[in-house]
């Protein structure tokens, strides 16, 4: 990695979070006193390394940028799309020319909100001299079964060797990243649209409290992991942030619009 190497984040945060149920997108609802997306912003805040954070929301969606927008190195774009995809494109354009084709871009999702800076030096350093980039990602660790369609009822056990659960961030060069999300807009993710480009992303072991909060169950056990961290003193707020205590999860007045994730 070369000492002019820049790094830069995108965070897309245009979905529903239909899933999770509660009456606001997932990415407003408040665990130990601060909504998702501050905690997630936070965390990449943590890197020095990273100079500018591009949140990317709904049009008409205010509220990022009244809990974000004001904190150093943070930007609040509301461009996004209909799907992760369109989002993130729309952040990488969205940034400008200030953002070169050598830079790198970590994508990281605003409902994991336990990334830790161990986890973003570790990614950082496990790439530095890949070509192409990667991701975070757990081993998997239980049995596999797989179903029949429809069906609650095991088809076959599938071989854990080899799988790999994606986390984020996932780490790619700018101009890298902008081509392959630009040429296979159906992808899931970043690693897969670079997959599609001909690429091989490099797997960098995460951490298994970098989950994603999709689920009421994973509320709750997001809820308690954050909770711990601000008792423990690693909850510190970024200027302009101003934490309060609680664990439960509480909505913001936000825009329930975009897509469902």
């Amino acid at each position: 990695m070369a000492s002019y190497d820049r790094f830069h984040a995108v965070v897309p945060a245009a979905g529903i979070g239909a899933r999770v149920g509660a009456a606001v997108p997932k990415q407003y609802l408040e665990l130990a006193g601060r909504s998702l997306l501050q905690w997630s912003v936070r965390a990449l805040l943590t890197a020095p390394f990273i100079e500018t954070v591009v949140v990317v929301v709904a049009p008409g969606d205010t509220l990022a940028g009244e809990l974000v927008g004001h904190w150093p190195r943070v930007q609040v774009h509301a461009v996004g799309g209909a799907s992760r995809r369109d989002s993130v494109l729309a952040g990488l354009r969205a940034a400008g020319a200030g953002w070169q084709p050598g830079d790198w871009v970590l994508v990281h999702d605003a409902a994991r909100p336990a990334l830790s800076l161990a986890a973003l030096n570790r990614l950082r350093a496990g790439l530095q001299d890949d070509p192409v980039g990667g991701l975070l990602a757990l081993p998997v660790s239980d049995t596999v079964k797989q179903a029949p369609a429809g069906q609650p009822r095991v088809e076959r056990t599938v071989s854990r060797e080899g799988l790999w659960l994606a986390q984020t961030p996932q780490m790619f060069r700018h101009g890298l990243l902008l081509a392959a999300l630009t040429d296979h807009p159906g992808v899931t993710d970043e690693a897969g649209a670079m997959e599609a480009a001909g690429h091989v992303p490099r797997l960098i072991e995460g951490e298994r409290h970098n989950f994603k909060v999709t689920t009421a169950d994973d509320l709750r056990l997001m809820g308690a992991w954050l909770s711990a961290l601000a008792e423990g003193g690693d909850g510190g707020a970024v200027d302009g942030d101003h934490g309060a205590e609680g664990t439960a999860a509480r909505p913001f007045a936000g825009p329930a619009q975009g897509r469902s994730e």
